[in-house]
Protein backbone atom coordinates (compact mmCIF):
# COMPACT_ATOMS: atom_id res chain seq x y z
CA UNK A 1 0.00 0.00 0.00
CA UNK A 2 3.49 2.47 0.59
CA UNK A 3 4.65 1.83 -2.82
CA UNK A 4 1.27 2.76 -4.29
CA UNK A 5 0.77 5.65 -2.00
CA UNK A 6 4.41 6.96 -3.19
CA UNK A 7 4.14 6.13 -6.38
CA UNK A 8 1.07 8.46 -6.85
CA UNK A 9 2.42 11.11 -5.05
CA UNK A 10 5.55 10.91 -7.45
CA UNK A 11 3.32 11.11 -10.25
CA UNK A 12 1.49 14.27 -9.05
CA UNK A 13 4.39 16.22 -8.26
CA UNK A 14 6.44 16.02 -11.02
CA UNK A 15 7.65 18.67 -12.18
CA UNK A 16 7.41 20.58 -15.91
CA UNK A 17 11.78 21.36 -15.89
CA UNK A 18 11.83 17.01 -14.60
CA UNK A 19 9.42 15.93 -17.56
CA UNK A 20 11.46 18.46 -20.13
CA UNK A 21 14.73 16.76 -18.84
CA UNK A 22 13.47 13.78 -19.42
CA UNK A 23 12.64 13.93 -22.75
CA UNK A 24 15.90 16.03 -23.40
CA UNK A 25 17.63 12.61 -22.71
CA UNK A 26 15.83 10.99 -24.75
CA UNK A 27 16.28 12.90 -27.97
CA UNK A 28 18.21 16.23 -27.36
CA UNK A 29 17.01 19.49 -26.34
CA UNK A 30 16.88 20.45 -29.91
CA UNK A 31 14.33 18.10 -31.29
CA UNK A 32 12.46 17.67 -28.37
CA UNK A 33 12.65 22.43 -28.37
CA UNK A 34 10.91 21.81 -32.09
CA UNK A 35 8.19 19.47 -30.89
CA UNK A 36 7.39 21.28 -28.28
CA UNK A 37 6.68 24.33 -30.14
CA UNK A 38 4.77 22.12 -32.79
CA UNK A 39 0.82 22.36 -32.88
CA UNK A 40 -1.17 20.01 -34.30
CA UNK A 41 -4.78 19.55 -35.28
CA UNK A 42 -6.47 15.94 -35.17
CA UNK A 43 -9.62 15.96 -36.65
CA UNK A 44 -11.22 12.40 -35.89
CA UNK A 45 -10.96 10.74 -32.10
CA UNK A 46 -11.81 7.43 -33.42
CA UNK A 47 -9.19 4.34 -33.50
CA UNK A 48 -6.66 6.38 -35.18
CA UNK A 49 -6.92 10.05 -33.50
CA UNK A 50 -6.94 8.62 -30.26
CA UNK A 51 -3.80 6.86 -30.78
CA UNK A 52 -2.32 9.67 -32.63
CA UNK A 53 -2.55 12.51 -30.27
CA UNK A 54 -1.19 10.02 -27.45
CA UNK A 55 2.00 8.89 -29.24
CA UNK A 56 2.41 12.90 -30.31
CA UNK A 57 1.67 13.46 -26.55
CA UNK A 58 4.89 10.99 -25.73
CA UNK A 59 6.67 12.60 -28.54
CA UNK A 60 7.09 15.76 -27.06
CA UNK A 61 4.55 17.68 -29.17
CA UNK A 62 3.80 20.78 -26.95
CA UNK A 63 0.15 21.91 -28.33
CA UNK A 64 -2.18 19.38 -29.87
CA UNK A 65 -5.93 20.73 -30.76
CA UNK A 66 -8.35 18.05 -30.63
CA UNK A 67 -11.64 17.66 -33.11
CA UNK A 68 -14.57 15.27 -32.72
CA UNK A 69 -18.51 15.57 -31.79
CA UNK A 70 -18.85 12.09 -30.88
CA UNK A 71 -19.30 10.11 -27.62
CA UNK A 72 -17.21 7.16 -26.29
CA UNK A 73 -19.41 3.99 -26.99
CA UNK A 74 -18.86 0.83 -25.48
CA UNK A 75 -17.86 -0.43 -29.29
CA UNK A 76 -15.07 1.97 -29.73
CA UNK A 77 -13.42 0.32 -26.73
CA UNK A 78 -11.70 -2.92 -28.93
CA UNK A 79 -9.41 -0.68 -30.82
CA UNK A 80 -9.78 2.97 -29.53
CA UNK A 81 -7.56 4.63 -26.65
CA UNK A 82 -10.36 4.88 -24.35
CA UNK A 83 -11.36 2.89 -21.37
CA UNK A 84 -14.82 1.54 -19.69
CA UNK A 85 -14.75 4.70 -17.65
CA UNK A 86 -15.11 7.12 -20.20
CA UNK A 87 -18.62 5.67 -21.78
CA UNK A 88 -20.57 8.45 -22.40
CA UNK A 89 -18.34 11.25 -22.08
CA UNK A 90 -17.39 13.52 -25.35
CA UNK A 91 -14.20 12.05 -26.88
CA UNK A 92 -12.79 15.19 -27.06
CA UNK A 93 -13.14 15.63 -23.06
CA UNK A 94 -12.01 11.81 -22.13
CA UNK A 95 -8.63 12.08 -24.68
CA UNK A 96 -7.98 15.52 -23.17
CA UNK A 97 -8.01 14.04 -19.96
CA UNK A 98 -5.87 10.96 -20.75
CA UNK A 99 -3.08 13.29 -22.39
CA UNK A 100 -2.69 15.33 -19.37
CA UNK A 101 -2.10 12.28 -17.19
CA UNK A 102 0.53 11.88 -19.90
CA UNK A 103 2.07 15.27 -19.45
CA UNK A 104 -0.21 17.62 -16.85
CA UNK A 105 1.94 20.65 -18.37
CA UNK A 106 0.85 19.80 -22.13
CA UNK A 107 -1.54 22.45 -24.31
CA UNK A 108 -4.44 20.77 -25.10
CA UNK A 109 -7.49 22.29 -26.47
CA UNK A 110 -10.57 20.83 -28.64
CA UNK A 111 -13.99 21.42 -30.65
CA UNK A 112 -16.68 19.27 -29.67
CA UNK A 113 -18.39 20.03 -33.22
CA UNK A 114 -18.85 17.94 -36.44
CA UNK A 115 -16.76 19.10 -39.48
CA UNK A 116 -18.49 20.44 -42.30
CA UNK A 117 -17.89 22.03 -45.57
CA UNK A 118 -18.81 25.54 -44.09
CA UNK A 119 -16.98 25.11 -40.90
CA UNK A 120 -13.61 23.01 -41.58
CA UNK A 121 -11.34 26.16 -42.76
CA UNK A 122 -12.28 28.18 -39.37
CA UNK A 123 -11.77 25.17 -37.44
CA UNK A 124 -8.33 24.54 -38.87
CA UNK A 125 -7.11 27.82 -39.88
CA UNK A 126 -4.03 28.85 -38.22
CA UNK A 127 -2.20 25.03 -38.62
CA UNK A 128 0.56 24.21 -40.59
CA UNK A 129 -0.24 20.68 -40.35
CA UNK A 130 -3.69 18.79 -40.06
CA UNK A 131 -3.83 15.13 -39.42
CA UNK A 132 -6.68 13.63 -40.64
CA UNK A 133 -8.50 10.86 -38.76
CA UNK A 134 -12.11 10.38 -39.48
CA UNK A 135 -13.93 7.57 -40.23
CA UNK A 136 -16.65 8.73 -42.58
CA UNK A 137 -15.19 8.63 -45.99
CA UNK A 138 -17.05 11.12 -47.65
CA UNK A 139 -15.80 13.56 -44.67
CA UNK A 140 -12.39 11.93 -44.80
CA UNK A 141 -12.67 13.30 -48.96
CA UNK A 142 -14.27 16.34 -48.16
CA UNK A 143 -11.61 17.65 -45.61
CA UNK A 144 -8.50 16.87 -48.09
CA UNK A 145 -10.31 17.80 -51.29
CA UNK A 146 -11.37 21.07 -49.42
CA UNK A 147 -7.77 22.20 -48.02
CA UNK A 148 -5.96 20.77 -51.42
CA UNK A 149 -8.59 23.50 -53.02
CA UNK A 150 -8.27 26.33 -50.56
CA UNK A 151 -4.73 25.92 -48.55
CA UNK A 152 -2.99 23.82 -51.05
CA UNK A 153 0.58 25.00 -48.15
CA UNK A 154 -0.93 22.85 -45.16
CA UNK A 155 0.73 19.58 -45.13
CA UNK A 156 -2.02 16.97 -44.29
CA UNK A 157 -1.67 13.61 -43.14
CA UNK A 158 -4.20 11.32 -43.77
CA UNK A 159 -5.60 7.28 -43.25
CA UNK A 160 -6.71 5.09 -45.48
CA UNK A 161 -7.40 1.31 -45.71
CA UNK A 162 -6.27 -0.38 -42.18
CA UNK A 163 -9.38 -2.40 -41.47
CA UNK A 164 -9.10 -6.49 -40.42
CA UNK A 165 -6.17 -8.70 -39.61
CA UNK A 166 -4.39 -8.25 -43.07
CA UNK A 167 -0.20 -8.15 -42.94
CA UNK A 168 1.21 -5.65 -41.20
CA UNK A 169 3.58 -4.97 -43.87
CA UNK A 170 1.24 -3.82 -45.76
CA UNK A 171 0.68 -0.44 -43.96
CA UNK A 172 2.88 2.00 -45.60
CA UNK A 173 3.40 5.88 -45.49
CA UNK A 174 2.91 7.20 -48.91
CA UNK A 175 3.18 11.20 -50.41
CA UNK A 176 0.65 11.20 -52.58
CA UNK A 177 1.21 14.67 -53.77
CA UNK A 178 3.74 17.29 -52.09
CA UNK A 179 1.58 18.05 -48.71
CA UNK A 180 -0.37 15.06 -49.03
CA UNK A 181 1.01 11.83 -46.94
CA UNK A 182 -1.92 9.10 -47.32
CA UNK A 183 -1.47 6.02 -44.14
CA UNK A 184 -2.60 2.65 -44.65
CA UNK A 185 -2.75 0.00 -47.32
CA UNK A 186 -5.17 1.66 -49.41
CA UNK A 187 -7.96 -1.32 -50.00
CA UNK A 188 -8.72 -2.87 -46.69
CA UNK A 189 -12.14 -0.83 -45.64
CA UNK A 190 -14.58 -1.87 -42.70
CA UNK A 191 -17.47 -3.41 -44.45
CA UNK A 192 -19.69 -6.46 -42.79
CA UNK A 193 -17.61 -9.09 -41.50
CA UNK A 194 -14.30 -7.19 -41.66
CA UNK A 195 -14.26 -4.43 -39.05
CA UNK A 196 -11.51 -2.53 -37.51
CA UNK A 197 -9.51 -4.77 -35.02
CA UNK A 198 -6.90 -3.00 -32.94
CA UNK A 199 -3.29 -4.12 -34.21
CA UNK A 200 -3.67 -2.97 -38.19
CA UNK A 201 -5.61 0.63 -36.57
CA UNK A 202 -2.77 1.22 -34.22
CA UNK A 203 -0.39 0.37 -36.79
CA UNK A 204 -1.62 2.61 -39.15
CA UNK A 205 -1.67 5.40 -36.33
CA UNK A 206 1.83 4.74 -35.63
CA UNK A 207 2.81 5.71 -39.30
CA UNK A 208 0.79 9.05 -39.37
CA UNK A 209 2.16 9.71 -35.88
CA UNK A 210 5.67 9.30 -37.11
CA UNK A 211 4.95 11.31 -40.31
CA UNK A 212 3.63 14.08 -38.24
CA UNK A 213 7.29 14.50 -35.82
CA UNK A 214 8.90 14.08 -39.44
CA UNK A 215 7.36 17.03 -40.56
CA UNK A 216 7.44 18.95 -37.59
CA UNK A 217 11.44 18.32 -37.87
CA UNK A 218 10.91 19.16 -41.18
CA UNK A 219 11.87 16.02 -42.88
CA UNK A 220 9.53 16.11 -45.58
CA UNK A 221 10.19 12.59 -47.70
CA UNK A 222 8.66 9.21 -46.03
Amino acid sequence: MLGQMEETSNRENISKEELDRAMDARFSPEIHRKLNRASIVIVGLGGLGSHIAIMLARSGVGHIHLIDFDKVDATNLNRQAYKIADLGKYKTIALKEHLMEINPYLDISYDTIKVTQENILSLLDGYGIVCEAMDNPEYKAMLVNTLLENKPEIKIVAGSGMAGYDSSNKIKTNRVMKNLYLCGDGENDAYDGIGLMAGRVGICAGHQANMIVRLVLGLENV
